[in-house]
Formats: C-alpha cells, structure tokens, sequence
C-alpha cells in the first residue's frame, strides 16, 4: 500500500525552482534513499514532504489525503511524520529523557508518567536507556543520533525522516547508525532518508532516487545507480563521492 507520495512537486525561492516535477511514491514499510550534489534539493525536498515549508506546485499524498490543500492541519501532519535532523536537535539543556517525553507531553498531551513509559521503551530499543539521565554534551554523536531517533520514533509516526543522518559522525558512529537504520527496515518502518553516504545507501539497500538541479534523474537499486551509469551525471556524482570516502 502506497503511504506517500508526490505528484509533479514543485518549489521555488525568490523565482528560482529548487524542486520541479518531483514524482515520489514511497510504499508502506518501505525504505528509500535521495542521494545528489550539494544545494540539489534534497532537504528542500523532506521539508516540503512535512510541510516545513509550502511547494509552490504540486501535490502530496500521504495516506490518501491531499496535505497540500489550504485547509490542511499542518501541526497533525508533522505529528505523523518523524524528523530525523542532521544535527540532532536535541536540547541541550534537558535530559535524555526529557528530550524524548516533551513531544508527548506537549503535542499529545501525554500524562507523564505514561509518556516516560514510553520514551524508555523507544531508548531501549535504541540501547540508550541506561543513559536516560544524562544530558547530550555527555554523549558522543551516535548516541545523541540514536536518542534522537528514539524522540521520532516515540510520537509512533507513519513514517520516518532522515536528513544526512551520518554526515556528523565518524565511521564507526555511522556504522551504528546504520545498523539502527536496518533493525527499523526489519521492523517494517516506512523511512525516506537523504544522505551522500555511498556506504550507508548500500548498507540499507533501499531503492535510491538521484536528484539534481532539483529533478529526479533516476531511481534505482544502489549498485544500478553507483556503476558505469549511461547518464554522465550520474556516473560523475558517484565517482566523486566515492573518491571522497
């Protein structure tokens, strides 16, 4: 069953178009994986996706509702969609725990107690419970990524965002990271990650989309897409970052 999709997407800043004629379809349990050059429109894309910002064309469907439409309630919406930050988005000054509880207590409404049920059990599903109490500078980067993850995955979302969820860490910390990646695929969540990490797109083993100039050029299986491809463009991009890692 198809749970996302977008048809003929476009988006513009100040008259330039950063996305045009985008046509996604992401399936229930799925995962897929947008790779491309920098400034190609890859976070432009998921922000568009949970309406961080509003297309200048186009439509998205999620779970066979327009959430393009004026009338669209966007603060539900981004309750349906978990957002994965580059940079993790944790706030400094709150616990682990209390990092994963806010959203519950302050969007759902959640009582505390239940919602601390619920964020220990996300963390340990994460291996991160045991750290519950400490705060993020005491953790190192894939241990802030994965309560981080544990914080998306506790709002029980129809899908989950991943925005270059690796590019801050080191390999061993993205090897982590992708292992996570692929226990959530064997638990059949629906994910959309973007990401120029060659490894991790074929550590997934997702259907990659290569986007450029804010067109989606192809899709395809990443060994498809990362061999002696017929576009030079894309041929060009993989040769490029695998040089670079």
């Amino acid at each position: 069953m198809v749970l996302l999709q977008t048809r003929n997407l476009g988006m513009e800043y100040d008259g330039k178009p950063v996305l045009r004629g985008i046509d996604l379809d992401l399936a229930e349990g799925e995962l897929k994986v947008v790779m491309g050059p920098s400034g190609c429109g890859k976070s432009t894309l998921l922000r568009c996706l949970n309406r961080l910002v509003t297309p200048t064309s186009g439509q998205i469907i999620f779970r066979d509702e327009d959430v393009t439409r004026p009338d669209t309630d966007v603060r539900a919406l981004r309750q349906r969609i978990g957002f994965v930050f580059q940079n993790f988005a944790l706030y400094r000054h709150l616990s682990v725990l209390d990092n994963v509880t806010l959203g519950l207590r302050k969007l759902r409404g959640m009582p505390l107690g239940e919602a601390v049920e619920r964020a220990k059990h996300e963390l340990r599903r994460m291996d991160m419970v045991e750290h519950h109490h400490k705060y993020p500078a005491q953790l190192s980067g894939g241990q802030k990524q994965r309560v981080a993850i544990a914080r998306a995955l506790a709002m029980d979302p129809a899908v989950l965002f991943f925005d270059e969820p690796t590019s801050a860490l080191d390999p061993l910390m993205s090897r982590e990271i992708i292992n996570v990646i692929n226990q959530l695929r064997r638990d059949n969540v629906s994910m959309l990650c973007v990401t120029h990490d060659l490894f991790l797109a074929r550590s997934v083993g997702g259907r990659v989309l290569f986007l450029d100039q804010g067109v989606i050029h192809a899709e395809g299986d990443a060994e498809q897409l990362f061999g002696n491809h017929s576009d030079p463009r894309i041929r060009a991009f993989f040769s490029q970052e695998a040089g670079n890692q």
